[in-house]
């Protein structure tokens, strides 16, 4: 990568970002009111953006548990030197996605049965907390577009659009956590959905499982529109027992698969 290319790549981002002088915050894109003629720049580090990237290709199944990542060959991959990669995979280890190991460096991080298990709890009691207090805080349009958006994957389980309905389910809850308006809430669900997701692919994906989902989806969305949190919170949770249940089973299938194939 030549020396121009990489620093349009570090230096010209603008980004918005939430004000945090006053309560509740206010957009501020390069200008914030709160400090009038104060041109605020917003530029992520190189590192910070290699990060994001792995972090990705992680969470997307591109490097499976146990893969290492070396310092080395990512940094030529990325046209760019080892320190900002080695800082990147620095704030990946906080993350929990990558374990740094003695001898070895970076390697994505595997979790046993029991730390998935354990997670999945954490999550499911995560999800259904912020379906409680969504449905005592959030607006009317708010429940409107979350209605709308169940209506869509309610139409691509019944059209059988895989993809289109894993789409349409993440913006679902993604929509239950932001209505809680809680920062501090987002951010532990988003964690925790971080150290899960190379497992997603463990949970079933078939017509019955949306059948189920988009049953489940509609009793929350009833329960949230009806400002009813107690319920919503007992139907979230619900769900997502379910999901992580199914999701462990078929993980100690594959583990066991694997050890009866390491016997032979």
């Amino acid at each position: 990568m030549s020396r121009s290319r990489r620093q349009r790549v570090t230096l010209t981002l603008w980004e918005n970002r939430r004000c945090t002088n006053r309560p509740g915050g206010h957009t501020i894109g390069q200008f914030c009111s709160c400090a009038p003629g104060a041109l605020v720049r917003l530029m992520p580090t190189l590192a910070s953006k290699i990060q994001a990237q792995l972090g990705e290709d992680i969470i997307s199944g591109k490097y499976a548990p146990g893969t290492r990542l070396d310092e080395r060959s990512l940094a030529e991959t990325l046209g760019v030197s080892r320190t900002p990669v080695r800082e990147a995979l620095r704030q990946l280890a906080t993350r929990g996605l990558v374990q740094l190991e003695p001898m070895r460096g970076a390697v994505v991080s595997s979790i046993g049965l029991k730390e998935v298990a354990d997670l999945l709890n954490a999550s499911s009691e995560l999800e259904a907390l912020c379906a409680r207090i969504s449905a005592e805080s959030m607006s009317p349009m708010e429940k409107s577009e979350l209605e709308y958006v169940f209506d869509i994957t309610k139409a691509k389980a019944t059209a059988g659009d895989l993809e289109g309905y894993l789409d349409a389910n993440a913006e679902f809850h993604r929509l239950i956590v932001e209505g809680s308006h809680n920062a501090v809430l987002s951010r532990m669900v988003m964690e925790v959905r971080d150290r899960l997701s190379p497992f997603r692919r463990y949970h079933p994906a078939d017509a019955e499982r949306f059948s189920k989902s988009v049953d489940a989806h509609r009793t929350i969305v009833q329960h949230i529109a009806a400002g009813n949190g107690e319920q919503a919170y007992l139907a979230t949770r619900a769900h997502a027992v379910q999901l992580g249940s199914a999701a462990l089973r078929a993980l100690r299938e594959v583990q066991a698969a694997s050890l009866a194939g390491q016997e032979e």
